[in-house]
């Protein structure tokens, strides 16, 4: 389990980085701060180079810290910030590039319980394990 979380800690962690590392320095085919800066103030947000800055740093220093599992929860809240805003303010669904509308709160609730139901078969149908003659006596 944690070789399995260390793989998965160094391949957010260093993607974040690296797109920080577009924002900031233009690494990776990035725009750099200027070119991002500029993309932000089209997005609305200003001053566009500042918050292109600090996206940038958040991903950069939290996909870091994340990869090294350093200070993982703060690192794990600035990744999931950032990556917030750029699927509010800027990400295309598939869904909606193909028309498909599947959204809103009746959408919501039926996955919502459809996860739910999900859960709840396999945990319902298990068999719970009787201790062995070894654990009883223990």
């Amino acid at each position: 389990m944690s070789f399995g979380l260390l793989i998965l800690r160094l391949v957010v962690g260093l993607t974040m980085a690296a797109h920080g590392a577009q924002k900031l320095f233009g690494w990776f085919g990035g725009y750099g701060l200027a070119g991002t800066g500029q993309f932000f103030e089209q997005l609305g947000f200003r001053p566009g180079r500042v918050q292109a800055a600090l996206a940038g740093t958040a991903e950069l220093v939290g996909g870091l810290f994340l990869a090294a599992g350093f200070l993982t929860p703060a690192a794990a809240a600035a990744v999931a910030a950032v990556m917030l805003v750029a699927a509010v303010s800027v990400h295309i669904s598939l869904d909606q590039a193909l028309g498909i509308s599947w959204s809103g709160d009746t959408w919501g609730l039926a996955a919502l319980a459809a996860g739910l139901i999900g859960g709840a078969v396999p945990l319902l149908a298990r068999k719970t394990a009787r201790p062995s003659a070894a654990q009883g006596a223990a």
